[in-house]
């Protein structure tokens, strides 16, 4: 058993200093799903969803606040209470500076949730990240005990970091709008096909990049694995209970859910890979969160479903 700890010990200590084989050609393919899972939220949003949040202003404010203030906050209160390695901590603070991708409204969809809200919330969420995530990144990874000498050797610099996440975001998210706002037809056919294909891509890197890092992986996985499933847990905790604190209707605590607690982790890995070099802990959050937080949604988002059908059914007489 003292042996174990000590390897264990061992292990924590150096997650800092690895790092994750990722060459240059995949970090362009990952450039390019990235892109489309924009381009794929863009196919399925209308200018018409950015004028709702004048006649919803209040849902998509909470859902900003939420996703952009409390969210990187309490994941920063997370990260000290567990005492977590630099690398992990900015793997954890970076995946709730990302935003949502169209999971968040299939997953509403899913569970019976208002799909309109959770469009919206995502259109806006995405065009506010080009702005927010460089300046959030840096603001609470600087707060971070355990991250910031690592955010320093790094020297991050807020101007690249915003032109790469306009690059991967702003140009596809613009082109999917206009395509959809000038051919609406083209715009609906292409959506069904770019969503679902993009997210098997990511989905498919994300697990090669397991394979390839078998040996890293296998070690130093359950490292993560705890703070992944409690960042994911209070995630998802946050959306409902800011929700329902503010007495949103039931539909929209389902979007409300989903919109803050499921998050982009394909941007965040790479963000990881172009700029902090696959460092091993931010690599290992991002990629299992891409995992484990697609799986969690779909078991909540069935339950709700179920759930709720099972509450609207007439009793029998």
């Amino acid at each position: 058993m003292t042996v174990l700890l000590a390897q264990v010990t061992a292990l924590v200590a150096d997650i800092d200093d690895i790092e994750l084989d990722f060459d240059s050609g995949s970090l362009t393919l990952l450039k390019i799903v990235i892109a489309m899972i924009l381009f794929g939220v863009a196919l399925d949003t209308r200018l018409e969803d950015f004028t709702a949040v004048l006649r919803r202003p209040v849902p998509i404010l909470i859902g900003v606040v939420a996703q952009f203030v409390l969210l990187p906050a309490i994941t920063l209160l997370l990260t000290i209470v567990l005492d977590v390695r630099g690398s992990v901590a900015l793997g954890m603070i970076l995946v709730a500076c990302c935003p949502p991708g169209n999971i968040s409204n299939i997953l509403t969809h899913r569970a019976g949730g208002d799909v309109a809200l959770s469009v919206s919330m995502t259109a806006v969420s995405n065009v506010l990240t080009i702005f927010m995530l460089p300046v959030n990144l840096a603001f609470w990874g600087g707060l971070s005990p355990a991250g910031d000498d690592l955010l320093r050797s790094v020297d991050l610099d807020p101007l690249e970091t915003f032109g790469e996440v306009a690059l991967v975001i702003g140009l596809p998210f613009v082109a999917g709008i206009a395509i959809n706002r000038l051919w609406p037809r083209v715009g609906s056919r292409a959506h069904k096909i770019v969503g679902p294909v993009s997210f098997v891509l990511l989905f498919a890197i994300i697990v090669l990049a397991f394979v390839a890092n078998a040996g890293i992986f296998r070690d130093y996985i359950t490292i993560v694995l705890l703070a992944v499933a409690l960042q994911n847990a209070l995630a998802l905790l946050l959306g409902y209970g800011i929700a329902r604190l503010t007495r949103l209707p039931g539909r929209s605590q389902k979007a409300m859910t989903f919109e803050v607690g499921v998050r982009n982790t394909g941007l965040g890995l790479l963000l990881v890979f172009a700029y902090f070099d696959g460092l091993g802990g931010m690599a290992l959050v991002a990629a299992w969160w891409g995992l484990y937080d697609i799986l969690t949604g779909l078991v909540v988002a069935t339950l709700w479903k179920h759930r709720t059908a099972a509450v609207a059914e007439p009793v029998a007489a």
